[in-house]
């Protein structure tokens, strides 16, 4: 089975062609600036790379252009399109309607469209590239796999806020959750690592990129996670703010004389490491200032190292002990230093580092802590593109085109 996963944003398409026999990736690229002067294609398979220049006015003619490349005589991977058994779709909120992967039908249309409020900057184009691929592949199953799916678990008292309940009742504002895929395809590597059932675990998966989130996997379900309404809340991160007061948007708007977009956008795309810095969301440039003797750089870095640690101690009390931490995505994956920093001086949570191991794991699989450690610690690469992939096969495995999974879809 070859399966198709497409990211579809506002002006770009992410895509992966993977083989489920041997889970081989046959081919890997991005669409760029759809509907922008300068439509570009990059497109790898194997180690040939391929580049095109040419105009793409919409989704569906980026879907076209995408397939057109996966199928061609010489540069192709497909000798043709029907060999695509299957595309999975990244859909970044499912709100509560959905706690597990679905075959998209109407329904399912119907029901992303009623979560755009929730998500107004993701869910629209995600549902555009749904639509394309409907159009283009007809007959051939599509699957949405959520961001939010995985956190559907966490009981009540993690994921209803403080605020008049009616809010919860009336607009269903609550902690959503994000990057689950990341952390549901990690927290189950992990566990097969450890060589125990994941039913058997308490998991701490921290996802660190210019987007980060942390969650509690407790035998195996996400009891607790640092994201919340939206993807704003918990950690500092590249350009975010994370958790701070809720009245500090207020303040700075009543003296400042800004609106509501202007503070959306100092909260969402001037703050974080760039705005602590004064310099840049990157984490390399970020070290390479600290390093020179920034002030600003070595703080921004000690904000985030602090707030990780925080939700490290928090979490490994709300599941009254970890048994695994895991380091994903970016900088978790390949900051060796940041890991260091944040792991130094957790004895009392269990957690001892080993700095030989750690130096030397960067953008693979390892475990850096001690030998003995009684919280074992494991840097591991997540795939989330792979992740769909078997959600994907999984469902469409399960049932038939136009049904929804029994449980799936919320009354």
């Amino acid at each position: 089975m070859k399966i198709l996963v497409i990211n579809s944003g506002s002006s770009s398409i992410k895509f992966k062609l993977i083989s489920m026999r041997n889970r081989d990736v046959l081919a890997t690229g991005v669409l760029e600036r759809i509907g922008i002067t300068g439509s570009r294609l990059e497109f790898r398979q194997d180690t040939k790379e391929y580049l095109v220049e040419r105009p793409v006015k919409n989704h569906e003619e980026g879907i076209n252009l995408i397939i057109e490349h996966l199928t061609h005589p010489q540069k192709g991977v497909l000798k043709d399109r029907r060999e695509i058994a299957a595309v999975g779709h990244r859909v970044v909120h499912a709100g509560e309607k959905f706690h597990r992967t679905v075959l998209i039908n109407d329904l399912v249309m119907n029901a992303l469209r009623e979560c755009i409020p929730l998500a107004p900057l993701h869910n629209p184009p995600n549902i555009t590239g749904i639509e394309a691929c409907r159009r283009i592949l007809q007959g051939v199953p599509n699957a949405a796999v959520f961001d939010t799916a995985f956190h559907q678990t966490m009981p009540p008292h993690a994921f209803v806020y403080p605020i008049p309940y009616t809010y919860y009742e009336d607009y269903r504002i609550r902690r959503y959750g994000f990057h689950g895929t990341s952390h549901d395809y990690v927290a189950r590597q992990a566990a097969l690592k450890f060589g125990k059932p994941i039913h058997t675990l308490n998991i701490i998966t921290c996802h660190l990129g210019n987007g980060s989130s942390i969650t509690a996997v407790e035998k195996g379900r996400s009891v607790d996670t640092s994201m919340g309404f939206t993807p704003l809340e918990g950690l500092m991160m590249g350009t975010r703010c994370g958790d701070i007061d809720p009245a500090i948007p207020l303040y700075i708007m009543r003296n400042q004389g800004i609106g509501v977009d202007e503070m959306d956008r100092i909260l969402n795309k001037r703050s974080g490491l760039q705005g602590v810095s004064q310099l840049s969301s990157d984490m390399r440039d970020v070290h390479t200032r600290a390093d020179e003797g920034d002030p600003h750089a070595g703080l921004a870095l000690n904000i985030l190292i602090h707030r990780i640690r925080k939700y490290l101690g928090a979490y490994t009390a709300v599941m009254n002990g970890a048994d695994i931490v895991v380091f994903t995505a970016g900088i978790g994956e390949n900051d060796t230093r940041l890991r260091e920093r944040v792991l130094d001086r957790l004895d009392c949570l269990g957690i001892q580092l080993d700095q030989e191991r750690n130096a030397l794991v960067k953008g693979d699989f390892g475990i850096i802590s001690a030998p003995g450690s009684p919280v074992t610690v494991m840097v591991i690469p997540t795939n989330e593109e792979l992740e769909i992939a078997e959600q994907t096969m999984k469902v469409v495995r399960e049932q038939s085109p136009g049904t929804v999974p029994g449980g799936a879809l919320a009354e």
